[in-house]
């Protein structure tokens, strides 16, 4: 029932009532001509006006009522269906054969779910109990998740017909979802203590970590270009131009740190 068929039944109420309080009227005036019995039923018809107009007013609150919900009942629906629009284009663009997680050798600790603004490491490099110090996440159960800022086919189209090649967005993205994984896995061995990691995994939780303090890394998720085994991205031609354009377009960030070439994740910024 909409306002207006409200309206119209409450105006349909209000008549009638008027009609009975005219009727209670006539009676009033007729039964005055008999003043000795008309005290008693002048107390029963005042009565019953005060609660048919009691009752008037509680419909007229409820009717107020519903009248200041339909705005915010507009607002929410139009929320729901911005966010299902989106939603939807999600799920439409997502590429194929995305992995969300890998499989490390050795369990991790669990921590937190964060982006690379948490991502803070310790910039000295102090030791407790014959371990360097952890840095300090926040922990709580599951896997660190890296952000994943996948491109748009507007940015791969601005891209120079040069630059972009054969890539298509199915491709780039993929590959944002794998470097994603790869930074995920070395925070992990960043933060795992001594006893959960075999000797091998150890050594090199050591050498992140001790990437980790550097200026250029520091307070940032990251990867080597060693970490890069596919299958979405590789160390082929299609794999250095998506490294080229990943770069081009403010996802990721090269450093050479000793033998090691250091990638780091970054905001793009029309994300800032």
């Amino acid at each position: 029932m909409d306002l207006k068929q409200v309206g119209h039944s409450l105006d349909v109420l209000i008549s009638a009532f008027n009609s009975r309080i005219v009727e209670l009227q006539e009676l009033v005036i007729a039964r005055n001509m008999y003043p000795s019995t008309s005290m008693a039923d002048l107390s029963a018809v005042d009565t019953t006006l005060k609660t048919m107009e009691s009752q008037i007013q509680a419909i007229k609150d409820r009717l107020q009522e519903e009248r200041n919900a339909i705005p915010k009942a507009k607002k929410l629906i139009e929320m729901s269906r911005s966010q299902q629009r989106m939603l939807q284009h999600m799920l439409v663009h997502k590429p194929t054969g995305m992995r969300e997680v890998i499989d490390l050798p050795d369990p991790m600790p669990s921590c937190d779910i964060m982006d690379t603004r948490d991502y803070d490491l310790l910039s000295e490099a102090s030791k407790v109990q014959g371990e360097p110090a952890m840095a300090p996440f926040k922990e709580k159960k599951g896997r660190i998740s890296a952000p994943r800022w996948y491109i748009t086919a507007d940015e791969l189209d601005s891209l120079s017909s040069y630059m972009r090649g054969r890539l298509t967005l199915e491709k780039v993205n993929i590959a944002i979802n794998e470097i994603a994984v790869y930074a995920e896995a070395n925070a992990q061995l960043i933060t795992a203590p001594r006893k959960k990691l075999a000797e091998d995994s150890w050594e090199k939780a050591l050498e992140l970590r001790d990437l980790a303090t550097s200026d250029t890394v520091k307070g940032k998720l990251f990867f080597l270009e060693s970490d890069i085994k596919g299958p979405g991205l590789k160390l082929d031609n299609t794999g250095k131009a998506i490294l080229t354009v990943l770069r081009h377009l403010g996802r990721i960030q090269e450093a050479r740190l000793g033998h090691h070439r250091v990638i780091t994740l970054l905001k793009p910024p029309q994300h800032g």
